[in-house]
């Protein structure tokens, strides 16, 4: 494996987490082994990025998109944050590692909501690493609905047209708290963004790998 020069590694990293159906279809399982799978590569990843001391770890969990698909399958999807968040909380505590989220919540059961909360408040005051989940997200959608916010300020004048620039564009985007990614990574072979970080990564570098996520680990 090659070295790697730890005074220019990246502070932000991104990640769209692709390939999870297709690497169970490979081997002939349920896209549900699959999901459980690609569970396992965010726990190496995230441990990784916590060791090479990355500040941020985005990881695109799941689109406003992927509403659309069976909802068997989404009702497993939702099983399986529900148990992994129930999971991971006292690891990422261990491990210092800072827990958030952005995304549209009310497409999320209240349930997944106060369980997502919890393990928020439970990590706010760790310092190391911190892990972002993208949740229910869609950087169009987070577009049109910072227009919408400005927009709305505009009309009750508590802002004027010429006090809008790229900073206050930021301030109305989910997240206006955490720096644009370095690095952006795909895996699963498709080289597209897939409608995630569309503002956030205009100065981004981009790495596609072809391999599904649930066979992506530390060396890659």
């Amino acid at each position: 494996m090659t070295k790697l020069n730890l005074q220019s590694l990246p502070s932000h990293i991104a990640i769209i987490m692709d390939g999870n159906g297709r690497w169970a279809k490979s081997k002939m399982l349920p896209r549900s082994i699959g999901h459980k799978n690609g569970v396992h590569s965010v726990q190496l990843i995230s441990e990784a990025c916590s060791k090479l001391k990355i500040s941020y770890l985005t990881l695109y969990t799941l689109s406003l998109e992927n509403f659309d698909r069976p909802k068997s399958e989404v009702n497993n999807l939702m099983s399986l944050l529900s148990s992994t968040i129930k999971s991971e909380i006292n690891k990422m505590k261990d491990n210092n590692i800072k827990f958030n989220i952005f995304g549209f919540r009310n497409k999320l059961s209240d349930q997944i909501n106060d369980e997502l909360d919890f393990a928020i408040s439970e990590t706010k005051n760790n310092t190391g690493l911190n892990l972002n989940l993208a949740l229910a997200y869609s950087s169009r959608y987070e577009i049109t609905n910072m227009v919408r916010l400005i927009a709305k300020q505009v009309m009750e004048k508590k802002i004027n047209i010429d006090d809008i620039n790229e900073k206050k564009v930021e301030e109305y985007l989910l997240t206006y708290n955490v720096p644009d990614p370095d690095l952006l990574i795909r895996t699963g072979g498709d080289n597209r963004l897939s409608n995630f970080l569309l503002w956030q990564s205009a100065y981004t570098e981009f790495y596609f790998s072809n391999k599904y996520w649930p066979d992506f680990n530390e060396s890659d």
